[in-house]
């Protein structure tokens, strides 16, 4: 095996600095928010991070394998230079690597905690079912609103997960106001979702789907600063639970005062939309450590 080809193939598909980052931001958060909401004091087991980091993180791997055979055949139509289309790595190596993944992930689980294999395997349906678009990808495909808030419900079964390698030692119900957790990780996912499907008109390409495109410059931006505004809310509301409202609500304020700025100035002069994209990782990353991480170890010290 050339690793080389490797090292290309996550540095153009599935950049691991980039998610690596959100993802230990989204496993941790997770964490904290569930120790904190059951009175919990002292930050989490280490172990439960390593293995719920390590899911989580092959998880969204094996998402981006899954699209890689989804979009295949539009890949080699319109987008021929991207890695697999271009033979650098073949469809059938890539599922031998997911299925790697699905053992290392049932290994930290059943290591952790027998009854994690649940909520292991409740993601790992819904993620069958989002790989042949639930049996209705020509309809889905024709209806963009739908088919992102059904994919983005992916991220509620794996915060299920992810929160019960804290939770589910003690209990086998996650606990009162979790929900409020899962609403912000919903929303943060279709603000990435969005905002990397945000394009000007010169970066449009014909064959490639994009919000804007699909929606119209404005419906796609409207969209985007509501998911914003949605999730700023609710991680307001969760903070609140947690006793630690104001320091959220100030960021929350401010980074969307952000967002409306980019907003208006993509409105009035459209030149790239890679803004939406970077400030939409910014966005997701300081709410996850504002949420759990930072509010835990300022209690625990």
């Amino acid at each position: 095996m050339n690793l080389n080809r490797w090292v290309i193939y996550q540095k153009e598909r599935f950049p691991l600095a980039h998610y690596g980052a959100i993802v230990a931001a989204f496993a941790y958060s997770g964490l904290c928010v569930s120790r904190m909401m059951r009175g919990e004091s002292g930050l989490p087991d280490f172990q439960a991070f390593i293995a719920a980091y390590l899911s989580a993180l092959i998880l969204f791997f094996q998402l981006r394998v899954a699209d890689e055979f989804k979009d295949h055949d539009e890949d080699l139509k319109y987008q021929p230079t991207r890695p697999v289309p271009r033979g650098l790595i073949k469809l059938p190596e890539l599922a031998a690597v997911g299925l790697i993944g699905a053992i290392v992930q049932i290994a930290l689980s059943v290591s952790y905690h027998q009854s994690l294999i649940f909520p292991l395997a409740l993601t790992w349906l819904y993620f069958a079912l989002m790989s042949v678009e639930f049996f209705v990808g020509d309809w889905l495909r024709a209806h963009p609103f739908t088919y992102l808030w059904s994919h983005m419900l992916i991220l509620l079964f794996v915060d299920l997960f992810i929160t019960a390698f804290d939770w589910m030692k003690s209990s086998t119900m996650p606990p009162h106001g979790l929900w409020l957790f899962l609403a912000v990780s919903f929303l943060n996912g279709v603000i990435i979702e969005v905002g990397r499907k945000i394009k000007s008109p010169a970066e449009e390409k014909v064959g490639v789907a994009t919000y804007t495109s699909s929606w119209g410059q404005t419906t796609a931006i409207a969209v985007w600063l509501m998911a914003i505004i949605s999730s700023g809310f609710f991680a307001v509301t969760t903070a609140v639970q947690l006793g630690f409202g104001m320091p959220v609500m100030v960021m929350a304020a401010s980074l969307g005062l952000v967002a409306f700025t980019l907003a208006l100035k993509f409105i009035k002069s459209p030149k790239t939309g890679k803004h939406f994209e970077s400030f939409s990782g910014a966005w997701t990353l300081a709410t996850y450590l504002a949420l759990g991480t930072i509010p835990l170890l300022i209690k625990t010290i």
